[in-house]
C-alpha cells in the first residue's frame, strides 16, 4: 500500500501531460502510485500515459471508453486507487519539488488528519509565479489537527480539490464522489470540510496552478456556467441532511453568493445574452437557499434579487468613476511633477549646506552604509539623510534621516547637500552643483562586465542608456576600489575626471571589525541553532533567464548532507523549507556573512568581500558557458577560484560532505584569491574615505597587511582554515586620476 495515490484525469493535454507526470514522478518522496486517467481524449494523452507505465511500474494507466468529464474521470482514478492518502492534480498542472516529501512529514507530525490543506501559486507564460493571496490561513501556527469550526477562514481559500491531500479510508466511510458538470470542486470540497473531524495544514506551495491564455474549461464561454446552479443545491442538500451542519449555512450561502457574483461579472463565461437569465437562476436559488439574517455586500444584494439591470447600471457608474478618477489623478501627478521641477530649480539657486550629506544604495546597505557611519563618527557635524523608497523605510540603517523619492525634501537635500554618495545613482534627473562632492561607490569587485563592456553583451546590458551612463560618470569625484583588478577595469567602462581611492571597500569594514558576541547575535536573530554548520546561498542574477529560480535543489542538498547543515537562502526569490533560511529579504550582506560558517555561490561579486573573513567558499559553476557568453568575464573563476569548485550539484554535495570545502587546498587558493582582491580591507576603508574627501587629510592610517588580519572566525570552526601568513609590513593607501 503507498503512502499516496495521485490522480491525474488528462483531457486534451498532449502539451502539458508530460510536465505534469514527470512532477510526480521526480518526487523525493518515492512512496506513490500516479494514476493516469485518460478521459477518452481525441489527442495523445492514452499514448503518453501508456509510455509512463511502460517506463515506471508505480503509474497505473486508466482508459475511459467515452469522454465522462473531469469529476467522474477523478471518481476513475479513486476507484483504483490503493494509498494512504488521495492527492489531485489536474494534468496541465505541477507538483512542486520536495512537494509530496513535505507533505508526508506534515502528516506525521499532525497524526494523520482526514484533510490536509496546502499551498499553491498561479504560474504565467512569462515565468511569473504568484502565491495565493490568502496562504495566511494555512499558517502551521496553532494546534494541530483542528476542526473547521476552528479555523472557519480556511472556507475562503479556493474551493477546488486539488490543494489538499484527502485520507482514503475518510472518503471511503463518507461515500464522497465528484458529480458531473462544471465547478465539480465545490459539492466536494464543502462536504469535506465540513464533515472532516481532523484537519491541518502546511503552509508551503505544493502545486503550480498554470493559468492558460487558452483552452481552461472555467475560461471558455458556454452555457455549462449554468452547472454551477445545481452544485450548490448539492452543496445544500448534504448540510440538510445533517441537521448537526445547519450552522455552516450562512457561510455557505455568503460563499455561493459570492461565486455567483463572479461568474456573472466575468467576462467572457457567459454566451451573450443569458446574463439576466444568469441572475435570475440566482434569484431562485438565493430565495430557496436564503438563511435570515445573513449580511450581504452591496454586490450580493443585487445578485440575491436578479436585478440585472440595477447591476448593469452600477457597473457603469463604476466604470465611469473609475475613469474620471484615473484622469483626475494623472493630473494631479502632472500638476505634482510640475510643482516639484520648479522647488528644485529654486532650491539649486540657495547655497550649499557644506554639513549636509545624502546617501542611496540600490539595495540593502552596502558600501553607502559603511560611509554614513563614518561621517558621523569622524565628521560629526555633518547631518545625514538616506534616500529610501515608499515600503522600503524599514532598510534604512539607523542614524540618518530617511528621505523619499520624488518629495519636495528629497530635491532639497539634492539641491543643497555638499556631499553626495551612492553606488548607483539618484532617481531623477540629478543637476550637480559646483561645490558638491560625488562619492561613486559602486557595487564591488567586477566578475562580470560592466559600463561601456556591456555595449556587446544585449542581454546583460538590456535598456542601458551609455550616453545618460557617461553623463553620470561625468558626474563623479570620486570613486572607491577595492583593489587594482578594479580600479583598471572602472576607469575604462567608466571614464571620466573622477580620482579613484584604492582604500578598500568600506562595507567590508565590519567583517573585520566584528567580535566573536556579534557573530552569536547574528546567528541567534537568524534562527541559527548552535553547532550548525550554517551556509550563506547567494547565486548571482542570470541575464540569459527569464526567472530567476535558484539552480540547485537545496531542499535535495540539505537533506544529503545531514541535520547539521543548514542554508542561509538569498536568493532573487524567496525560498524556504527545511534547514532552510529564507533571507532573500534581509537588508545587511555583510551581517548574513558574518552569522554564515561558508558561502556558496557562483558567480556574485560577494564573494569578493566574504574572501576578507577567511572563511570557506565553494562556487558553482555549471552553467559557466551560458554566464560567460551573456554578460563576459574579466578572468575564468575556475582557474583562480576563491575555494573549492563544483561543476554539478552531486560534486557540490560531495565537496561538503567529504570536508573539501575547509580543506587545505581550499585554504590555499583562498589565500592566493584574497592577496589580490583584498589587499586594503582591513577594517579602516570608511575612516579613510572620510578622512581624505571630507577632512581632506592626505596622511592616511596605513593598510594593516593580510599576516596581520585576525578576522573572527566563524561558530563552527576551530581551526581547519588558519589564515596563510603574508610578508611584508604596512603598506600606503593609494589613488589614482
Amino acid at each position: 500500500m503507498p503512502r499516496f495515490s495521485v490522480i491525474v484525469p488528462a483531457y486534451k493535454v498532449q502539451a502539458y501531460l508530460s510536465e505534469c507526470l514527470d512532477s510526480v514522478l521526480s518526487q523525493s518522496y518515492p512512496d506513490l502510485e500516479l494514476i493516469a486517467v485518460d478521459d477518452c481524449s481525441p489527442d495523445a494523452c492514452g499514448a503518453l500515459i501508456d509510455e509512463y507505465a511502460a517506463r515506471d511500474a508505480r503509474v497505473k494507466p486508466v482508459h475511459l471508453p467515452e469522454n465522462q468529464g473531469l469529476g467522474r474521470a477523478r471518481n476513475a482514478g479513486m476507484a483504483e486507487a490503493t494509498g494512504d492518502y488521495l492527492v489531485f492534480l489536474d494534468s496541465d498542472d505541477t507538483l512542486t519539488p520536495d512537494a509530496l516529501r513535505a507533505v508526508a512529514d506534515r502528516l506525521k507530525e499532525t497524526g494523520d488528519p482526514d484533510v490536509l490543506v496546502f499551498d499553491y501559486a498561479r504560474t504565467y507564460w512569462d515565468g511569473r509565479e504568484v502565491r495565493n493571496r490568502l496562504a495566511a490561513q494555512l499558517t502551521e501556527q496553532g494546534p494541530a489537527p483542528f476542526r473547521l469550526e476552528d479555523r472557519p477562514g480556511l472556507l475562503r481559500v479556493l474551493m477546488v480539490a486539488w490543494n489538499k491531500a484527502y485520507r482514503r479510508e475518510f472518503v471511503q466511510a463518507h461515500a464522497f464522489a465528484f458529480p458531473p458538470g462544471y465547478y465539480e470542486d465545490t459539492p466536494w470540497t464543502f462536504p469535506v470540510l465540513l464533515t472532516a473531524d481532523t484537519i491541518a495544514t502546511l503552509d508551503r506551495v505544493c502545486v503550480h496552478y498554470r493559468q492558460r491564455l487558452q483552452g481552461s474549461i472555467l475560461g471558455s464561454t458556454s452555457r455549462r456556467h449554468f452547472d454551477l446552479f445545481e452544485q450548490y443545491d448539492r452543496v445544500f442538500a448534504y448540510v440538510d441532511e445533517r441537521p448537526e451542519l445547519a450552522r455552516w449555512r450562512p457561510e455557505l450561502f455568503r460563499r455561493m453568493i459570492d461565486h455567483y457574483a463572479n461568474v456573472y461579472r466575468m467576462r467572457g463565461r457567459l454566451p451573450r445574452g443569458t446574463r439576466a437569465e444568469f441572475l435570475r437562476q440566482a434569484r431562485t436559488r438565493c430565495r430557496r437557499h436564503h438563511v435570515p439574517g445573513t449580511r450581504l455586500r452591496l454586490r450580493h444584494t443585487l445578485v440575491r434579487f436578479g436585478l440585472h439591470r440595477t447591476y448593469r447600471t452600477l457597473q457603469l457608474v463604476s466604470a465611469v468613476r473609475r475613469r474620471a478618477l484615473k484622469s483626475a489623478v494623472k493630473l494631479a501627478r502632472a500638476l505634482r511633477t510640475a510643482a516639484l521641477q520648479l522647488h528644485y530649480r529654486l532650491q539649486l539657486r540657495l547655497p550649499l549646506r557644506s554639513d549636509r550629506a545624502v546617501f542611496a544604495a540600490r539595495e540593502g546597505y552596502g558600501d553607502p552604509a559603511a560611509l554614513e557611519e563614518a561621517f558621523r563618527t569622524y565628521a560629526p557635524r555633518t547631518v545625514t539623510a538616506w534616500v529610501a523608497r515608499r515600503g522600503q523605510e524599514h532598510a534604512v540603517p539607523p542614524g540618518p534621516r530617511p528621505l523619499t523619492p520624488g518629495t519636495a525634501a528629497y530635491w532639497t537635500a539634492l539641491a543643497r547637500s555638499r556631499y553626495l554618495v551612492s553606488d548607483a545613482g539618484f532617481e531623477g534627473r540629478l543637476r550637480k552643483r559646483p561645490g558638491q562632492v560625488f562619492v561613486q561607490t559602486r557595487q564591488g569587485t567586477p566578475l562580470g562586465h560592466a559600463g561601456l563592456d556591456l555595449q556587446e553583451r544585449p542581454a546583460a546590458a538590456r535598456g542601458t542608456d551609455f550616453a545618460e551612463l557617461l553623463r553620470e560618470a561625468g558626474q563623479w569625484d570620486y570613486v572607491l576600489s577595492g583593489n587594482r583588478h578594479t580600479t583598471l577595469i572602472r576607469e575604462r567602462v567608466h571614464p571620466g575626471r573622477y580620482t579613484t581611492l584604492e582604500y578598500g571597500l568600506p562595507r567590508n569594514d565590519v567583517l573585520q571589525r566584528a567580535t566573536t558576541a556579534d557573530v552569536a547575535r547574528l546567528r541567534s536573530a537568524l534562527g541559527v541553532p548552535e553547532g550548525s554548520v550554517a551556509i550563506l546561498y547567494a547565486p548571482a542574477h542570470r541575464d540569459h533567464r527569464r526567472t530567476q529560480l535558484p539552480l540547485l535543489d537545496l531542499e535535495r542538498i540539505v537533506r544529503r548532507l545531514g541535520p547539521r547543515f543548514l542554508i542561509l537562502a538569498r536568493t532573487p526569490t524567496p525560498t524556504a523549507g527545511t534547514r532552510i533560511v529564507d533571507v532573500s529579504g534581509h537588508p545587511d550582506l555583510a551581517a548574513l556573512c558574518l552569522a554564515s560558517d561558508a558561502l556558496l555561490t557562483d558567480y556574485a561579486p560577494v564573494m569578493f568581500d566574504y574572501a576578507g573573513l577567511d572563511r570557506p567558499i565553494v562556487v558553482h559553476t555549471e552553467d559557466w558557458a551560458a554566464y560567460e557568453a551573456a554578460r563576459g568575464a574579466y578572468f575564468d573563476l575556475r582557474e583562480f577560484p576563491p575555494g573549492a569548485v563544483a561543476r554539478s550539484e552531486d560534486e557540490l554535495i560531495d565537496i561538503f560532505a567529504t570536508g573539501h570545502w575547509r580543506g587545505s587546498r581550499s585554504a590555499q587558493l583562498r589565500a592566493a584569491f584574497r592577496e589580490r582582491f583584498c589587499p586594503w580591507d582591513d577594517g579602516r576603508a570608511a575612516e579613510r574615505v572620510v578622512r581624505r574627501v571630507v577632512l581632506g587629510e592626505t596622511e592616511l592610517p596605513p593598510v594593516v597587511p593580510l599576516a596581520h588580519r585576525h578576522p573572527v572566525p566563524s561558530a563552527c570552526a576551530r581551526s581547519p582554515l588558519a589564515t596563510v601568513p603574508q610578508p611584508g609590513g604596512p603598506r600606503p593607501v593609494t589613488e589614482s586620476r
